[in-house]
């Protein structure tokens, strides 16, 4: 019988234990909770302040790279479809290739729908500066299609900027392809 008497006290106990614990485990549970909010919301915070920190970083870098003093952009557009089917471009400034680029269907598609596209940026000192555009693609008839357009051009002392023209010219059915820039 003692045992009995030992086994059910035993149970009592720990019965009496559980129940006192209980309304601590829920709140060690509760505070759990808060804590896992409380550091995801750090957690947010400290993305946001990078996404801040490398678009400042990608800021300044740019300006450390090509200063508005010697800085120079070239932008191609394209105005045509029916006369031509761009392929590649390429880019020289003052005999030296720049920059050069292959067109996929989509590319010259959002060309041809009015887009622009930053085909270089770099600097150039200040003085006279010859640039000269090479275009290729599919013209008329389904021929192999190239042509240049040069233009010599006064770099000054802020940021210049020039736009490569690719447009259909419906006088003779050919494109044509030039360079202006950008006042």
């Amino acid at each position: 019988m003692a045992t009995c008497l030992n086994h059910r006290f035993s149970a009592f106990l720990a019965a009496l234990t559980l129940a006192l614990s209980f309304p601590a485990l829920a709140q060690t549970d509760l505070e759990s909770q808060t804590n896992d909010t409380a550091v995801a919301e750090q957690v947010e915070a400290l993305k946001k302040k990078v996404i801040r920190l490398n678009r400042d970083l990608f800021i300044l870098e740019e300006d450390l790279l090509f200063p508005a003093s010697t800085q120079v952009a070239v932008f191609l557009s394209v105005d045509t479809g029916k006369f031509l089917k761009l392929d590649a471009v390429k880019l020289k400034v003052d005999d030296e290739i720049v920059a050069s680029h292959l067109y996929t269907e989509r590319q010259v598609k959002a060309l041809e729908r009015g887009g622009m596209q930053r085909l270089y940026v770099g600097n150039l000192k200040t003085g006279v500066h010859r640039m000269t555009a090479f275009v290729e693609g599919i013209g008329p008839d389904e021929r192999p299609y190239k042509q240049a357009a040069s233009l010599e051009f006064e770099k000054g002392t802020g940021t210049s900027a020039l736009e490569i023209r690719v447009e259909d010219r419906s006088s003779n059915y050919q494109p044509s392809v030039s360079i202006v820039e950008w006042e």
